[in-house]
């Protein structure tokens, strides 16, 4: 069976998006932190926006987080995406505070809600990318 091609467009891989998504091929979500106040960033930079220091490392989240706010695209801007639609781009505010653009994979547009709690998949696009997504965590209610 011959190998199917990934035909969507893919982050590229260098400078510190190609670090961040490294961490994610290696199977860890990770975002940046300043070592000096301790505050959280993506998307990824070499200084801090709250203190502007240059020291920071790349610290493990939790890869839970909240469906802060949504849009529902109906009519897909780049052919690859034409047969997805309708999806949801999701801004996923992850525990450590920092906002993340993804979708719930789990979850149809008319289902979302804001605040609604979800937890990091990582999903291998190609051998060399691994992008974050998310499921919905169902409570009890």
């Amino acid at each position: 069976m011959p190998e199917t091609k990934y035909a969507k467009p893919l982050p590229q891989m260098e400078g510190l998006a190609g670090e961040f998504y490294g961490h994610c091929k290696n199977g860890e979500l990770r975002f940046q932190r300043c070592k000096c106040c301790g505050a959280f960033r993506h998307i990824p930079r070499e200084i801090c926006p709250e203190c502007n220091a240059f020291d920071w490392e790349w610290a493990k989240s939790s890869g839970s987080g909240t469906v802060y706010t949504w849009t529902v695209v109906e009519r897909a801007l780049h052919p690859a995406f034409a047969s997805d639609t309708p999806y949801a781009a999701v801004v996923v505010e992850m525990a450590e505070g920092v906002r993340l653009l993804s979708q719930v994979v789990d979850c149809p547009p008319d289902k979302l809600r804001i605040g609604m709690p979800v937890q990091l998949e990582l999903r291998a696009m190609t051998p060399e990318v691994t992008l974050p997504f998310f499921r919905r965590l169902i409570d009890n209610q």
